[in-house]
């Protein structure tokens, strides 16, 4: 189970960094954000039974999601939530 996590992890950071050089401008513009992450997240729950763990289970640091969503040039968890909608490939995410 946890292999699973990881590889899902690691394929979804490889989306992300393969697809923000095209999505990340058209994506930043379209959310005012709020609670994106909070609906895509549960979105994605559901369809495909899980996300992982909380950066704060592992024992090194990780970034956490404000930072990554700076680290991608969005606007907060929103901003990072609708981002990772419009490239995961998963037709029940959106926001």
């Amino acid at each position: 189970m946890r292999t699973g996590i990881r590889a899902l992890a690691l394929a979804g950071t490889i989306g992300i960094v393969a697809g923000v050089a095209f999505a990340a401008p058209a994506v930043a513009a379209e959310t005012d954000g709020s609670n994106c992450w909070g609906v895509v997240s549960a979105q994605a729950a559901r369809s495909d039974g899980g996300l992982g763990s909380h950066a704060s289970s592992f024992d090194e640091p990780r970034l956490g999601i404000g930072n990554v969503a700076r680290l991608f040039g969005v606007d907060g968890p929103g901003g990072l939530g609708s981002l990772l909608a419009s490239i995961d490939g998963n037709d029940a995410t959106h926001c």
